[in-house]
This record gives C-alpha cells, structure tokens and sequence, in this order.
C-alpha cells in the first residue's frame, strides 16, 4: 500500500478499511507503530480536527461526533460513531502517541455532499452489491458480513491482510460507480493528502480511509492537482456553513444498541459486543465467553441449558470453524454453534444472520437472546466537562429550578403560575423527544376543564445524548421546541390532523405565536386541503383554544384565529363539491360543518367571518339532489343554527325515505340538536318531532326495519337527559301515562325486537289471508317503535 511519486518524497501508506472492524484496526495500529509517521490523516470531519484534544479527554466508549445543520431549505444531522475498535479511533490514539500530527480530513458532515446520510461510516453497500453477491455465491456464504468474517476477521494474521483488504476493496471499486458526493469528498481529501506530503518531506504518512475511497484517493494524489482547479498553497480550507445557517459539531455518548445493524444502524458490523471481545482478546476468547454470557442468560430466564449443553455448543462452534477454514471460530460460528446446540424447536424463520436489519417479529427466545448477547448493553459517557450545547446547560438549570431533576411522578396544577411554568418545559421536552418526561394525564383539547397534569419523571443515560443532539435546534428549550414544532408543520403538508396536533403542542409549550412563515405555512396547508376529514378536529380544537384558553394562553391568539378563519372557509368550500346517495352517515364531515357553525355563531365578529356566505351555502346544499342526505340533514341545520327562517317540519317530510331518513336526521341533529330539542310549534304545527313521530308510527315492518340503524344513530346526539324528555313527550301525544325512562331501559335488543316485529306483521297478513286476524295491537306496536327507535 506504500506509494511514492516523482512529486513527492514522502511514503505514502494508504490503508483501506472497514469502519469498525476489528482486523483493519489491527493493521492501522501496527502500520502506525511501524512507520512512526509524521502526519495521520484520517476519514473524519475536517472541521472537528481542532478539538481533537476534546475526543481524546478519557470518555467511556462508545461516544461519537454528532454534526449538525440547519438553514431555511434543509435540516440534517450526522454521526460519526467511535468505539474501541474503529478503525479511525485506533489511527486517532496510534497517531498521537506516536508523535504525528493528526487530522481530519472529509467535508464537514453537514455539507450537501452528505444529504441522506445519517452516518458518515455508512460502507453503502448498494454501491457494490454486484460484486458481494458474486463473492456470497463463491464462498457459499449468506450476506456482506458473513462474507467479510471469512476473508479477513477469521483468516488469521498470515501477513497477507494488508493485501487482501487493497485486492478486497481495488475489486469493489472497480465494479462500481462512484456518484458526485463520493468524488467530491475524494477530490477534497486528496487536497490534504498532498498538503501533507508537502509539508512532511522525506517523512511517512498515513492516510485511513474508506476501502472504497482508498484507490481514487491515491489516485487523484499521484495525477497532481486539476490543471483547472483553484490554486493549492498549504492546508485546505475547511468549509464554514453559508450565511444564515447554524452549524456545528459535539461529542454525544453513544451506545452498542445503536451501533448494532441488528437495530437498523446504516454501516459497520452488527454484533458489536461479539467484535469488542474479539479485539480485546482474540476469537477463542470471544467466542468461549460470549457462550458461556448467552447460557447464563437464558438460564436467568428460566431455560433448561445444561453443562452438557454448554459443552456441546462449544464443540459445535470449533467444529464449524474448522469446516470452514476458519483459523478460529467467527461470529456466525458461534452463533451456528449455540442454535444446533441449544434449539431444539423447529425454527419457523430464517436466522436472523443470514441477513441485516432487525429482528423480525416472532424469533425464537433463544435466539433472540443471543443475539442480544453478542449486541451487547454497552452505554458511552462523557467525561465531565466535555463541551455541550447551551441548551443542556439551560435544561439541567431550568429542571433543578423547578425540581423537576429527580425520578417518580409529578402533579401539576396548571392554574398556578408555577405549576404551569414546570408544565412548559416538561411538554418542550417532550416535543423534543426526549426520553424519561412521560405526561400520564392532562387536557387534549382546548375546551377541556382540565386543571392539572400528572408526569412520569424517568432519568436514564439516553436523556444526556438526546439533549445534545437537540442542542442542534436552538441554544433555548422554547428556541428548540419552537424550531421543532416549525419543522413539524413543514412535514405535515396538507395533513390537516397533524397540523391540528401541532397547533395544541405550541398551546402546551407556551409556543401559541408561532413566526409569521410558519403561520403562512399551515394557513396554506388548511388551504389546500383536499377533503373534510380532520378539518373539523383541527377548527375544533383551534377554536377552543383561541375562544377559552386563559390557561395556556392561547385565548385571542392571531394565529389560532388565522386557523380557525381558513378552516372555516375551507370547510364551505368542500362542502358544495361533495356528492353522493344514501349510505352511512360521514360523522368526520360532520364534525367539520359542527365546528364551522361554532365559529360562525361565537368568532364571525372578532375574525370577520362571512355568515351570509355560510347561510348561502347551506341553503343551496340543503336543497341539493346530488349532496348525501347526512349532508343535507347538516346544511339546513347550519342554516336553522344561523338564524336562518326554517320550515323543519316540511324538511323533514322531504327526507322522509326510510333509506335516508335516519342519515338525514343524523346531520340534522349533529348541527341543530338545540335547535329541535327547544322547538316550541305554533298553532296547528308539530314541530320537527312529531312530525317524526307521524313518520315513524306510520312505517311498514319492513321499512322500519330498513330505517331503525340510522335512527337510532341519530337520536344519539341527544344526551340522556334529553331523550328522556323526548320519551316523555311521545307519551303525552297518546295520553298514557308511564315511565319514560323505562322506555330508555330495555332490556330486550331493539334490533331483535324490529326483526320480531316484522316477522309478527308477516305472520299477521298470512293469518289475515286466512281470515285468522289477531286482535289489534296498535298501541303496543307504536309504544315499541318508539322504545326501539328513542
């Protein structure tokens, strides 16, 4: 790997490797011991390359960089993850003792040559998946892991590591084509290979990169600089974030959960406790250890695993390496080893090494234990002092202040000052997801007579991390929770339920001022809904709060009247476009046109809503032919709502279908329950529930069968109280005297009863037929009806 130019006097080593492999740290550590180099360059985040001291302060690892950036188009963060055995930790700590001069030497991770990348020592095997495949079917092996555990963590240190790894990798790059973003992060890196070689003379350096990058970088080092490049004169300059943005780079504590590819991690090895043995102490000591970690743990659970077991599992694991050509056992060896040894079920899935990604749902315990086991629990931290965000100071101060540090659960009464104050920040935290702040309890909504909170206080080592990575979205928690909730509404789009979530985590975080290009943003949204459903959660919901929330101190809110003034102009507009016949009444429609009515009837003024638009509305849909009868049934209670003059009586004759009766009813009673609960008729009249009653008693058994679902869909916008009342009313229209609660109370199933009762009128027209007619039982039969349907 070793190369010198007619350029250069300096050697050159480049070593390509695989980011968190064990055998490419070995070879980076005893290059580095060998050729006491005078500069280290390593695959790394150029702009951290100052605060090298800073890594190296004694952390417990796993630790990694976290980088982020943040301007008006974009967001993105990236981690560089470290454990032990990395290969660029290695280069890191070897360089430095060995006197060299360590740097970075990749973009910055927030540059665009890393969008879509959520770590940097991601290997991206799609770039070269043909030639693993390839590699996979020669060596009968299952995937790009195994594969790389039989040609180089499992081969033995033969002293011909280096150059199978440089055939290795000149093979994958070969074969594959690199995009912009890789040639642009090679084009930078060479500039600091040949910095380097210009200032090291006649002394060697070490460049640690990427397998697939090695080759293109010595490369783009030995052809020189472009002919038409700008000029290079000393170190390159390291990019700085453009104008208006916010960047930056902290040390976070990372863990082996996260750095599993059993957990979805995008690069390295999976199994990271397997590989963290393996370089402490060598294969046999990896592999004898972990056997004996995965019988403990499945006897912890109450596993039958004997000493017979346990040796078996081991004899069985040397047996594999050994058919395999492994000098020692490898990490599929060992887990081939305690499946044949210690599973004796039929496995109804494939063994979760076979591939990369989590585990599937329904593995079996034991293999799910080892593959915990060999994952490993593993927790980095930070030695004290290390650099964070403001925004971890600010939180460990505010939830000191407000005694909200410690464990258990907390009660807050949200109409003390204080207790609202700790309620803010506990609801920031959450926004932005941070673990261990768990709300039990409190109000949903904004019209709710909620008046505390009840919260789970968890402290754990994943909150400190979280913190540090949500440093990213501003230097104050209301900053970052502002920040978070703004990128919230971006991704909601035209999602109109989502915006309503939103919209109630801003009253909950004492956000409800949202800036002016977010309120613009979901202004447009509500806009450019496409249909009803959710609109009338989120009108709902605004409308409460901008009308009642002395609480959370949303009531007058601008932007909550901007959503309620779009909701209610959206809702109108979609409600003439919608078309259909009988069916279902649509209750999310509904609850749309419901809350457009409370804010015609409560907001109109102070927000300038248009009610003689609305009333126009409803009269034209409540005429329409083409509208569904639940829509129509709504329209002309907006309009009776409204003020609107209103014949219910001959509307409700009009609808008076049994197909469509009980749809209509049911919009009508969703928009005006008031309004036909108070009902006083003049003189002659009904009023809308007696002409009900007329239509009803009147029914055919069939019908009233066909009509019974959606009645009694209907009648369930009244509260009890009120049908009581309503019971009491049919019963004075006939004279009898009775309980009318009882009617409220059967037992008997009113659906059963329909069916029986139209099975008795057929029986009745046979025996009618047959001269055989029963005794009347009119009044029996109206008393059920009403029972049934009330």
């Amino acid at each position: 790997m070793g190369a010198a130019t007619d350029r250069r006097t300096a050697e050159i080593t480049y070593i390509g490797v695989r980011h968190h492999s064990p055998a490419c740290s070995r070879l980076v550590r005893d290059a580095i011991r060998r050729l006491r180099p005078a500069f280290v360059l390593i695959e790394g985040p150029a702009d951290f390359s100052d605060r090298l001291d800073e890594l190296l302060l004694g952390h417990e690892l796993p630790v990694a960089i976290y980088s982020h950036y943040r301007d008006e188009e974009r967001v993105h963060g990236s981690w560089s993850p470290f454990c032990a055995y990395s290969p660029e930790w290695v280069a890191v700590n070897e360089g430095r003792a060995a006197g060299a001069e360590v740097r970075f030497i990749d973009l910055p991770a927030w540059h665009p040559a890393f969008a879509g990348l959520g770590n940097r020592y991601a290997d991206a095997d799609h770039r070269y998946a043909a030639v693993v495949e390839r590699l996979c079917e020669t060596f009968a092996v299952d995937n790009s892991d195994t594969l790389w555990d039989h040609m180089f963590e499992g081969a033995g240190d033969d002293g011909t590591l280096e150059e199978r790894l440089a055939a290795y990798f000149d093979l994958v790059r070969g074969e594959s084509e690199a995009g912009e973003d890789d040639t642009e992060r090679e084009a930078y890196m060479a500039r600091w290979v040949r910095a380097a070689a210009a200032e090291a003379g006649d002394r060697p350096i070490v460049v640690v990169t990427g397998g697939y990058h090695r080759a293109a970088i010595r490369r783009l080092v030995e052809t020189g600089p472009p002919e038409d490049g700008p000029p290079e004169d000393g170190w390159p300059e390291v990019p700085a974030p453009p104008e208006g943005a916010i960047g930056g780079s902290y040390l976070v504590p990372y863990s082996f959960q996260r750095l599993d590819a059993f957990t979805g991690y995008q690069s390295g090895m999976p199994s990271p406790e397997y590989y963290q043995r393996l370089w402490e102490g060598g294969a046999e000591a990896a592999a004898a250890g972990l056997t004996e970690l995965v019988v403990k743990r499945l006897r912890e659970r109450r596993q039958p695993v004997s000493t017979a077991d346990l040796i078996a599992a081991r004899t069985l694991t040397d047996g594999l390496a050994r058919l395999r050509g492994h000098s020692a056992p490898v990490r599929t060896d060992l887990l081939d080893g305690l499946v044949a040894a210690l599973v004796t079920d039929d496995l109804e899935q494939r063994l979760p090494w076979t591939s990369r990604g989590p585990l599937d749902p329904g593995a079996h315990p034991a293999v799910i234990e080892m593959v915990e086991a060999l994952s490993g629990d593993r927790v980095g931290r930070l030695r004290p002092g290390t650099p964070a965000p403001p925004l971890v100071h600010e939180v460990e101060l505010e939830l000191e202040r407000l005694k909200l540090d410690g464990s258990g659960t907390v009660t807050l009464k949200l109409a003390d000052d204080r207790g609202l104050t700790r309620s803010r920040v506990l609801h920031r935290l959450r926004v932005l997801r941070i673990p261990g702040f768990d709300r039990d309890h409190g109000p949903s909504t904004g019209a709710e007579p909620v008046l505390d909170e009840g919260w789970t206080l968890t402290p754990g080592d994943r909150r400190l991390p979280a913190l540090i990575e949500a440093g990213a979205y501003g230097a104050t928690l209301e900053d970052a929770a502002m920040a978070v909730l703004e990128e919230r509404v971006a991704d909601a789009g035209n999602d109109v339920g989502l915006l309503a979530a939103v919209l109630f985590d801003a009253a909950l975080c004492g956000c409800a001022d949202l800036s002016d290009r977010i309120a613009g943003t979901i202004a447009a949204a509500i806009a450019g809904a496409p249909a009803l459903d959710g609109l009338g959660d989120v009108l709902a919901t605004t409308l409460g709060l901008w009308r009642h929330d002395r609480l959370l101190g949303t009531a007058g809110s601008p932007l909550f009247g901007r959503v309620v003034e779009g909701c209610v102009t959206r809702v109108l507009w979609l409600v003439e476009g919608v078309r259909g016949g009988p069916g279902p009444a649509d209750l999310p429609r509904l609850r749309a046109l419901a809350a457009t009515r409370d804010a015609l009837l409560h907001a109109a003024g102070p927000l300038g809503l248009d009610r003689d638009a609305a009333l126009a509305v409803a009269a034209r849909v409540s005429t329409s032919t083409a509208a569904p009868p639940d829509l129509r049934g709504a329209a002309f209670g907006l309009g009776w709502s409204l003020g609107a003059a209103a014949d219910a009586e001959r509307a409700v004759l009009g609808a008076a279908l049994p197909d469509t009766l009980g749809d209509w009813l049911t919009g009508l009673f969703a928009l005006a329950r008031d309004e036909v609960f108070a009902e006083e008729p003049g003189a002659g009249g009904r009023g809308v529930l007696g002409v009900l009653d007329e239509l009803v008693v009147g029914l055919g058994g069939d019908d009233f069968l066909v009509a019974l679902p959606s009645l009694r869909q209907a009648f369930e916008f009244f509260p009890p109280r009120e049908r009581e009342a309503i019971a009491e009313r049919l019963l004075e229209r006939r004279g009898v005297r009775g309980s009318a609660r009882s009617l409220l109370r059967s037992v008997r199933d009113p659906v059963a009863m329909a069916e029986a009762r139209a099975l008795e009128e057929k029986v009745g027209r046979l025996l009618a037929a047959e001269g055989l007619a029963p005794a009347d039982g009119t009044l029996r039969e109206d008393t059920l009806r009403e029972e049934e349907t009330v």
